[in-house]
């Protein structure tokens, strides 16, 4: 019993603990450090599943660090949708981790393999304490871990285009930071709290005396978090970081870590400013029209690629802002399927950076051209980027479809019929790009014209998994969409 009450401190002790022991283990024996990760990642899963079960049956949990109760003391809430979010973090990490252990033999040095495993566990334990905290400059320390490991995972390869890209990422992620920093002490200014609860009760009244201060700090947020997150037009480091890091980096950044920033400004957004403010400052409004920009120029610039890489990365910025549409139409169905969509394309994106990964280890080949009869020489990594890019066009049978369904549902209700034919655009953009691949890889005459090797088994494997993700949330949606109605019941 006392083990349960301490599960929000044990997720993210426990890859903590093995960040540190990664490296030293990996000099003895690199077989058991990389096994190490995978059973932490597993062990973490556990926990967070056996803790989403505790409150779903008991309700939310507010847990303190060291005892000390807010407004002093850090706290964790565990509700069901912070609580979705962590096990999708978890998820996610442990099944790309599982691709990494035969893919970072290919694309990084030895010697620097097991920092690389420090690196990831250090990401995934602050990406989890994330979703959790309920204190805005705890957060600010764990966005720096996460932004600094972030950087580390691509620089980590040590070729020219990954440290250029690290450090266009590095300062374009300061420069966020600082805007969230400064907003953090416009909110402290005016209300004395940095606990999400106290924030919100005290920010009620403050934003009658100090106005100024109240919206100068929304509008940081939406700035720093935008930039970390990639929306539009605050997105410039996004297609080089994510095209020229390991593929299994590239699956992180794009499926997770964008994510979590997202929902870092969701929660601030409806948990720190009160109803009242969002209903009367364009905040909403904002977000929603950056997004609907975001996915028409996202899947423009993905379009024009002509690496297979840089194209999916310039496609991550068209898919988080659907994330970001769903938050800033401020509807229940539209929010629902905005937090769908964070865990389909989580997998969905994190698959195709894994086939392309495949392509290159087995063949050496990134340009999009040189694909033609790619699909029968590797017809299982081709059949999981068919799936891939079924999902993101949003095609039935597929988690992509009930997404986009929810959010044109959400925009229908309340009269934004302008932003059904966005989401119908980006489904009809994202066909003109992903699909001619597809079929010059199966239905071109000519073979493929580059030596095949071996796809190691881990790599097929990994790939299989993400298929039958993607269509078993294409096919029974219903007990995920049942856990995010009832959580975001709460915000209307």
């Amino acid at each position: 019993m006392a083990l349960a009450e301490h599960l929000p401190a044990l997720i993210v002790i426990t890859p903590l603990s093995c960040a540190f022991m990664a490296p030293l283990l990996y000099r003895r024996h690199a077989l058991a450090s990389g096994y190490m990760v995978l059973l932490s990642l597993l062990i973490t899963l556990v926990m967070s599943a056996l803790l989403l079960l505790k409150v779903n049956r008991e309700g939310p949990l507010s847990y303190q660090m060291g005892n000390w109760s807010p407004p002093w003391g850090i706290e964790y809430l565990a509700d069901p949708l912070r609580l979705y979010m962590l096990v999708v973090v978890i998820a996610v990490s442990l099944w790309v981790f599982f691709y990494a252990l035969k893919d970072l033999e290919h694309e990084l040095r030895r010697e620097v393999i097991g920092w690389y495993y420090t690196l990831y566990l250090l990401l995934v334990a602050s990406m989890a304490a994330m979703t959790m905290t309920n204190d805005l400059f705890n957060l600010f320390v764990l966005m720096e871990i996460c932004a600094i490991s972030s950087c580390a995972i691509i620089t980590i390869k040590q070729d020219r285009e990954c440290l250029e890209a690290g450090f266009k990422y590095l300062i374009l992620s300061a420069m966020g930071t600082g805007c969230y920093l400064l907003g953090i002490a416009m909110l402290y200014m005016v209300t004395g709290h940095l606990n999400f609860e106290y924030l919100q009760n005290e920010l009620s009244t403050a934003v009658a005396i100090y106005p100024l201060n109240v919206f100068t700090a929304a509008a940081l947020f939406i700035v720093a978090f935008g930039t970390k997150a990639a929306l539009f037009p605050l997105h410039v480091w996004l297609p080089d970081a994510h095209a020229s890091a390991p593929s299994p980096s590239s699956a992180m950044l794009s499926g997770l870590v964008i994510k979590i920033y997202a929902f870092s400004l969701f929660l601030i957004l409806y948990q720190v400013f009160p109803r009242s403010l969002l209903d009367s400052l364009p905040l909403s409004e904002i977000v929603l029209w950056l997004a609907a920009l975001g996915v028409m120029f996202g899947s423009i610039y993905a379009m024009m690629q002509k690496d297979l890489k840089k194209m999916l990365a310039y496609s991550s910025i068209g898919q988080i802002a659907i994330i970001f549409m769903g938050i800033g139409l401020d509807q229940r169905l539209a929010l629902v399927g905005g937090l769908y969509h964070i865990a389909v394309h989580a997998v969905t994106k994190g698959m195709l950076f894994m086939a392309a990964g495949a392509i290159i280890y087995a063949t050496g080949v990134r340009k999009i051209s040189d694909l033609a009869g790619i699909g029968r020489a590797m017809p299982l990594v081709l059949a999981a980027f068919t799936i891939g890019s079924a999902s993101m066009i949003g095609i039935p049978g597929t988690g992509g479809l009930i997404s986009k369904w929810y959010l044109a549902l959400g925009a229908l209700e309340i009269g934004r019929s302008l932003f059904v034919l966005v989401v119908l655009s980006s489904s009809l953009l994202n066909a003109i790009y992903y699909l001619p691949i597809v079929i010059n890889a199966f239905m071109s005459e000519e073979d493929f014209a580059h030596k095949v090797n071996e796809v190691p088994k881990m790599l097929q494997l990994a790939l299989v998994i993400g298929m039958i993700f993607i269509v078993v949330a294409g096919v029974f949606p219903r007990p995920l969409i049942l856990l995010l109605g009832e959580a975001v019941a709460n915000f209307f």
